[in-house]
């Protein structure tokens, strides 16, 4: 094994630390390890930014659904920060009027007192359609809303509406990148994957099977072991 080299680690939307809890202990043998904060801003911009300032000088950059759009953001900044980068369900594109129509909808919930509602209204979405009924992934998607809180999750909700097309800024990407999916994840399909590998010159995409969203969390051995090998690589 080489130099260390600090790993930092963004959440998803509504999301923690606990996103990773099963990928922390194995990646941390290559290097320190980081949580971004990602709830205090309301653009991508201003969280990437501020995620740069409290990050390493040069570090490996995994983020999975927004952490990804940050991800992505964070290499338009300060690509030469990023010596690995890791992309987990999510895509480059920007919000279409209908996802927007709905992130209204959820911020509506969240500043009206229900913000309790929201992680069983998106559970569905969030998960493999075979794990509908998983008590055990429900509660720490419970969880993990609540670690967030419902200001914060607006400011995030913002961001995302807000975030511009970043397709074209794909092929300016030169570090080693992994693209990971779930076969079955339906808010960031695998054609989003692979839109996003097709940009990235020399991208690596891995479909992960019987895996929604959530792919951390829904299939985690084999996500920890994909990303051990890539740090390791």
């Amino acid at each position: 094994m080489g130099e260390p080299l600090p790993t930092l680690l963004v959440p998803g939307l509504n999301c923690s630390a606990r996103l990773y809890a099963d990928q922390i202990p194995a990646l941390w043998r290559f290097g320190p390890l980081l949580i971004a904060d990602h709830t205090r801003d309301d653009s991508m911009g201003a969280i990437a930014a501020r995620i740069l300032n409290a990050a390493p000088p040069r570090f490996a950059l995994i983020g999975l659904s927004m952490g990804g759009y940050i991800a992505l953001e964070i290499m338009s900044q300060a690509p030469a920060r990023v010596a690995k980068l890791a992309l987990l369900d999510t895509g480059a594109r920007a919000d279409t009027p209908e996802q927007t129509e709905r992130r209204h909808r959820q911020i509506e919930l969240a500043q009206t007192g229900r913000f309790a509602e929201i992680p069983e209204l998106l559970f569905p979405l969030l998960v493999h359609r075979n794990r509908h009924g998983d008590a055990k992934l429900k509660e720490i998607n419970r969880l993990i809303a609540q670690d967030t809180g419902p200001e914060a999750f607006v400011r995030q909700q913002r961001a995302i509406m807000r975030r511009t097309d970043l397709r074209p800024s794909l092929a300016t990407i030169r570090c080693p990148t992994l693209v990971l999916v779930g076969d079955g994840d339906e808010l960031t399909p695998p054609a989003l994957a692979q839109e996003i590998t097709a940009g990235i010159a020399g991208a690596r995409l891995v479909t992960v099977p019987d895996s929604g969203h959530l792919s951390t969390l829904e299939q985690p051995t084999a996500v920890t072991k994909l990303l051990v090998e890539w740090m390791g690589g």
